[in-house]
């Protein structure tokens, strides 16, 4: 099986039980994911040995989010703990007509603040096959398109494949003028 390394944010999402609305909820369900890491484990679960790389905070949140990652066999060694926080999102599952409802907080979330000297991308891509990506990771942050930008240059000096999954959300936070990597 290949070896796939993505990178992205791995986020807390806090979802409204019983398809509440937000306004009605009294608690919220927690979970972790982000597009990468939805990517990294769906991977793992095929067989494929599966990186993934990101920032979490140095914090029991942080290391909740690892552990997620761990129970599917996703590997996290090159996770690195730095910055604020976690990425947040709010979900309201839709019900019957009514469509669902995402709020993201991401600012200073750990990826967004995390720059190239935190990750041994040479180590990462060592015997690596493929590097997944998606537009939202370079879009959270001057910073993000740094680390994107690295990364993709230490993937093409290994000779590995780059896919990157381009489906921008609207509402995923501030947009970011991006240069040509």
């Amino acid at each position: 099986m290949a070896k796939i390394v993505t990178m992205g944010e791995i986020m807390l999402r806090l979802s409204t039980p019983n398809n509440e609305k937000f306004i009605q909820a009294d608690e919220f369900d927690i979970n972790y994911g982000g597009g990468e890491a939805n990517v990294a484990v769906s991977l793992a679960n095929y067989g494929h040995d599966a990186e993934f790389i990101t920032a979490v905070p140095a914090n029991p949140i942080g290391e909740c989010a690892v552990a997620a990652l761990r129970k599917y066999n996703v590997g996290t060694k090159h996770i690195a703990r730095s910055g604020e926080r976690l990425g947040i999102y709010y979900l309201e599952t839709g019900s019957a007509m009514r469509a669902s409802n995402v709020v993201y907080d991401r600012a200073h979330s750990s990826i967004s603040t995390a720059t190239p000297d935190q990750f041994d991308f040479d180590e990462i891509f060592k015997d690596a096959d493929w590097f997944h990506f998606t537009g939202i990771t370079p879009a959270v942050s001057d910073a993000a398109i740094e680390l994107t930008e690295a990364a993709l240059k230490a993937a093409k000096a290994h000779g590995v494949t780059v896919s990157v999954d381009l489906n921008f959300r609207k509402n995923s936070g501030p947009p970011r003028r991006l240069r040509r990597l």
